[in-house]
């Protein structure tokens, strides 16, 4: 494995009486796609603006790209590029003209400024929009441009909060390809998302938190491997007695209502264990409508870990 390119030890912050951080500690090999998964208010962006020098480090140690954040601040920001999670960008500039703004900003020579325009413009594909104000570009667009511009200056780490915030489903598709391209060619990114399906299409690893705690970590595999269990969704005839017959079944951990029959939590082989299942519901005389065995889904983990869906 690639050495750290991040490194978390006890973080904490606070704003006055509320914890925002709790402690945490966790580490990002260089080359990787790393995601901090949860809820809105679980600590994601309080940690985020803490790595990028937003924040001040209240307690703890944090190095980006081998600088100390609270030590060597500019040596970290010039190592980073970062899309906020609200926008940024100034309405009144073409796409052109934003770029070689945060390139001047940046001291960026004028030749190598202009060529690597003309590069993040391919990149993210938007030549065409090249001489088009800000505020005439889609949501789709104005995100693209953002990480155009976060990738300007060749950063180690690129930071994304939330990226894909409030984009339509096509959209994001093409976000999430954007940011396969750039890791692809060497940048680490760190990804906050409450979003399950991005944190589980572009994640080499996840670490999912929770009222400012990390609650697990690992690959999406692992984290679903964990779970050790399979699922079984059924619609039946008698959805009540059905639930109630099948807890009593040994291979059963949990039967969960749902929003149109149950689901039952299999402590093995999902498909080995649907035989006695719908042996016992026969025997009964409940007839099944519709059923379905399926791995755990990150939904399934975050539900498994704090209790809740993430969207509550």
């Amino acid at each position: 494995m690639s050495a750290p390119v991040i490194e978390v030890s006890g973080l904490a912050h606070r704003f006055k009486e509320t914890v925002a951080v709790d402690g945490i500690s966790f580490s990002v090999p260089a080359g990787q796609i790393f995601s901090f998964l949860g809820p809105n208010g679980a600590g994601k962006s309080t940690t985020i603006n803490v790595l990028t020098t937003l924040l001040a480090v209240q307690q703890g140690s944090v190095k980006v790209a081998g600088f100390d954040v609270a030590e060597q601040p500019e040596e970290v920001r010039r190592s980073i590029g970062i899309v906020f999670q609200e926008e940024t960008l100034d309405r009144d500039l073409t796409v052109w003209e934003i770029l070689e703004f945060h390139g001047n900003l940046y001291s960026m020579p004028r030749g190598e400024r202009r060529a690597r325009i003309d590069e993040m413009i391919r990149l993210v594909e938007l030549e065409k929009k090249r001489d088009v104000l800000v505020k005439h570009l889609s949501g789709g667009m104005k995100r693209r441009l953002e990480i155009a511009r976060g990738l300007m200056t060749r950063p180690k780490v690129l930071f994304l909060d939330e990226p894909t915030l409030g984009l339509d489903p096509q959209s994001r598709i093409h976000v999430w390809d954007y940011i396969r391209q750039v890791n692809r060619e060497g940048t680490t990114i760190f990804l906050t998302t409450h979003y399950m399906d991005e944190a589980d299409s572009l994640s080499d690893r996840i670490s999912i938190i929770d009222h400012g705690k990390i609650i697990a970590s690992g690959t999406s595999r692992e984290l679903k491997d964990a779970l050790g269990q399979d699922i079984i969704s059924l619609e039946t005839g008698d959805d009540v007695n059905a639930a109630e017959l099948l807890r009593t079944l040994p291979e059963v951990k949990d039967v969960r209502p749902g929003m149109r029959g149950f689901s039952v939590t299999i402590t093995g082989n999902g498909a080995a264990c649907l035989p006695p299942v719908l042996e016992r519901l026969k025997g009964a005389g409940i007839s099944v409508a519709a059923v379905n065995v399926k791995r755990p889904t990150l939904d399934d983990v975050f539900v498994h870990f704090t209790g809740r869906e993430i969207r509550g």
